[in-house]
């Protein structure tokens, strides 16, 4: 599993566009009431961008790793991390999990984002074998204390209070992604009415669909703007 983990993080800037690409293949639907797909897929989504977001703004972690192998210079165990080894990829999962089931369908549901949940099972043992190998005992005391996946609840509100939120992180570090899934949940949603409902209804709604996807497309390419001139109006803390 190892070598499986450190091939797909190799190759992992790949990963997220073939999910994409896939959510669009033809299925069977979940469900013929998108309303509950809708709700429930951008509430799960949208929980994996907050975890995300909670965590960079509290203690950043580098997770590009180095000439695209696994790397790490200190070991990170405050903020988010103290209570889950991983947050970073639960909110990936939880992402994929509702990009999924927004979707409405059962491959992706079933199929598809079990392999993507596999993918990053797979990458999670390669970057603990790295860190064994490089923090040995600390890692090992770290491990014993914290979950791999599922965030230890008590304390972290204590946790969260106890750290300086740093809005600028959150912000710059997530503008991409949270781009990118909010353009594919646009399309997955339009993709659904019109196979739903038909080309009456999708056309009857379509211009308020652009229109969401222009004002988002603005907010982002501002911030791209904001960024490459770091014009920043956050603070740095």
């Amino acid at each position: 599993m190892v070598k499986i983990g450190n091939f797909f993080f190799h190759h992992r800037n790949y990963l997220f566009p073939l999910f994409y690409l896939m959510l669009f293949v033809p299925a069977t639907q979940i469900t013929q009431n998108y309303s509950i797909v809708l709700l429930t897929g951008l509430s799960i989504t949208l929980s994996g961008q907050v975890v995300r977001m909670l965590t960079i703004g509290l203690v950043y972690i580098n997770r590009g790793g180095r000439n695209r192998k696994i790397y790490a210079d200190g070991l990170v165990t405050e903020g988010i991390f103290a209570h889950c080894r991983n947050p970073m990829y639960v909110g990936n999962v939880l992402m994929l999990t509702g990009m999924a089931i927004l979707s409405n369908s059962l491959l992706s549901l079933l199929i598809i984002a079990p392999f993507f949940i596999f993918i990053y099972q797979s990458i999670i043992l390669a970057e603990e074998d790295f860190l064994y190998g490089k923090f040995g005992s600390d890692y090992k005391r770290y491990c014993a204390n914290t979950n791999q996946w599922f965030p230890r609840i008590k304390g972290i509100g204590s946790t969260i209070h106890s750290l300086q939120f740093r809005t600028k992180d959150a912000v710059f570090n997530e503008y991409n992604t949270t781009y990118l899934w909010m353009t594919g949940a646009i399309m997955l949603v339009s993709v659904n009415l019109y196979r739903i409902h038909g080309s009456s209804y999708f056309n009857a709604h379509v211009h308020e669909l652009a229109g969401l996807w222009i004002l988002i497309t603005v907010g982002y390419l501002s911030l791209k703007l904001i960024d490459k001139k770091k014009l920043f109006f956050f603070s740095e803390q």
